[in-house]
């Protein structure tokens, strides 16, 4: 026990007297954070510049003008037909609403009044206003039915329709997709960030076999598996501070809601923590150098994270990669918390976790099976 404790240590303060290396293992995954925050950040108000163009000039277009700039979020301003398309195409204007001749005639008729929405946005910009003008259009022709023709009717019934002291109450919800997005981009980065710091960690190993500081240990009263014992704690403490420092960075500083509860969050991260040094030592174990490691987890880690979809969402790959995601653990760790931040609980995830335990089990066992094969170390001399 004395020994594990006097290699931890040794290893823990050279670490920690070195700035470079607490500027990797500590601040870079602070990187992923501000990724996102740059990428998702802006969750502030999105408003709808339309120019309304009225062709009519009718007591019922100059209305539907006034309740175009009555929506929530709608910017409207009057502009020239003439300038819709220079106004658009510069940006000025997401959209232009243009109201034909007739429109009012058209209504009284019980007909479909002729409106254009002009937009290179599509969809996306003009379905929430097309929703609104159908409505408001579909209650005006309402009032023509129930006139019957009757001009005088139809505008008594108008100007109450507009008088109407109906009021409907709106309340705002939080829109938190884009927390729970920059969460999951943020966790991606810092996945990334683990597996590197694990492997950067085990490679230490090997440097130390070829720098023959390694063979040194050996000569006291210190094994193999006291030797590996211990840096896989070091390795389990850094991605624990790792951890810690990233979420109360993005939760206090940011202020950026996981979804998830701190500690529940930190509780599955741990968990791909023994994924992360699992595979760090499988890795240590297959190579015959430091360089060769170095190489070895450049070519796992990376590849693994991106069809993962550690740095964009899964759903947007082909179907075929989707699948071989479900075979990555990354893609299990972000499913469990993704499923977390619907409010699933962890018990009614015991699979994801399961499954996650067993990668690292795996790679522990590979690790052992290698290690107690390897016998050869003059390659290290």
């Amino acid at each position: 026990m004395k020994e594990i404790k006097w290699l931890v240590a040794n290893s823990l303060r050279s670490i920690f007297s070195d700035k470079r290396k607490i500027f990797s293992y500590v601040l870079v995954p602070l990187l992923g954070i501000l990724i996102a925050f740059m990428a998702y950040g802006n969750t502030g108000p999105v408003y709808l510049n339309a120019g309304i163009v009225d062709l009519d000039q009718s007591t019922l277009s100059k209305g539907t003008v006034h309740f175009i700039d009555g929506l929530k979020n709608v910017k409207g301003k009057n502009v020239t037909e003439s300038n819709v398309n220079k106004q658009i195409a510069s940006g000025s204007l997401d959209c232009a609403i243009i109201i034909k001749p007739g429109f009012s005639k058209a209504i009284m008729n019980g007909e479909k009044p002729d409106i254009q929405i002009v937009s290179i946005k599509g969809d996306q910009v003009t379905g929430f206003l097309k929703a609104s003008l159908n409505n408001y259009i579909s209650n005006l022709s309402s009032l023509s039915i129930v006139a019957e023709g009757n001009t005088n009717v139809f505008q008594t019934l108008y100007q109450n329709y507009q008088n109407s002291t109906f009021k409907v109450s709106a309340h705002t919800l939080k829109d938190t997709s884009k927390n729970n997005d920059m969460t999951i981009h943020t966790i991606g980065f810092l996945i990334m960030i683990m597996l590197y710091s694990a492997c950067g960690l085990s490679e230490l190993i090997l440097k130390e076999k070829e720098n023959r500081t390694y063979f040194r240990l050996m000569t006291a009263p210190i094994d193999g598996k006291i030797y590996v014992l211990s840096n896989v704690i070091v390795n389990m403490i850094i991605m624990t501070i790792q951890i810690l420092v990233t979420l109360t960075v993005m939760t206090k500083v940011f202020g950026i809601s996981s979804g998830v509860p701190f500690w529940e969050m930190t509780g599955v991260l741990m968990f791909f923590a023994l994924v992360a040094v699992g595979l760090s030592l499988a890795i240590t174990a297959f190579a015959n150098s430091s360089a060769s490691a170095n190489a070895l987890q450049t070519l796992i880690a990376t590849p693994t994270c991106l069809l993962a979809g550690c740095f964009w969402p899964v759903e947007i790959m082909p179907k075929t990669v989707q699948k071989i995601a479900e075979f990555l653990p990354q893609r299990w760790l972000l499913d469990t918390i993704a499923e977390l931040q619907k409010g699933h609980t962890l018990s009614s995830l015991s699979l994801n976790l399961a499954t996650i335990l067993a990668f690292a089990l795996v790679f522990f066992m590979i690790a052992i099976y290698k290690f107690n094969r390897n016998n050869n170390v003059r390659s290290f001399i």
